[in-house]
């Protein structure tokens, strides 16, 4: 079965776009921080580089689980159709399901991600009074633009209509039956 239509993530087009998200997002979060958390003050620290460092590496591997996570909860997908791993050609780490779901839970899992490791990471960052944190929740949000992106362009399609993540570029595939069921004249 052939799909309708593919969306893609045009990775040269949103690359500079992420980057300047980022830098505003940076200067931002690191406002507030210093607006509501500790005014006048910047803490800077050998220790504090490394764990932003750490940080950053461990919240992009959980973005990615939080996407299988979202695939196997909202899309009912077996933990055997999931892929994950680094396409080093590409700079990027990607979570992938070999099971065709409905647009609704799809858009589910694109965003799942940016609550867990954006978001959350903010607030307890500011609860806790952690600059490191803040920044990273920064990062991560900014991060999630490709993901935003895709959740857009899947707003404009039918709720029931079924989407498949392709397992080699940043791109779904939309089909309006099922793909993981074969018809008899196929």
């Amino acid at each position: 079965m052939e799909p309708t239509h593919t969306i893609e993530l045009k990775l040269e087009e949103i690359a500079p776009k992420a980057l300047w998200i980022n830098v505003l997002l940076l200067i931002l979060f690191a406002a507030a921080y210093h607006l509501f958390a500790e005014p006048f003050s910047f803490r800077f620290s050998f220790n504090g580089v490394l764990l932003f460092i750490f940080g950053y590496m461990a919240l992009i591997v959980l973005h990615e689980l939080f996407h299988l996570i979202g695939f196997v909860l909202f899309g009912k997908v077996t933990i055997a159709s999931l892929k994950y791993g680094i396409n080093l050609k590409m700079g990027i780490a990607y979570a992938t399901t070999s099971t065709a779901i409905r647009i609704n839970a799809m858009k589910k899992a694109l965003l799942l991600p940016f609550w867990t490791t954006a978001v959350i990471p903010t607030i307890i960052g500011f609860w806790i009074d952690s600059q490191v944190l803040v920044l990273l929740g920064a990062m991560l949000a900014a991060g999630a633009i490709g993901d935003f992106y895709m959740y857009r362009e899947l707003l404009k399609e039918r709720s029931d209509a079924w989407v498949l993540d392709d397992p080699e570029l940043p791109r779904l595939h939309i089909y309006e039956q099922n793909p993981n069921i074969k018809s008899a004249d196929q």
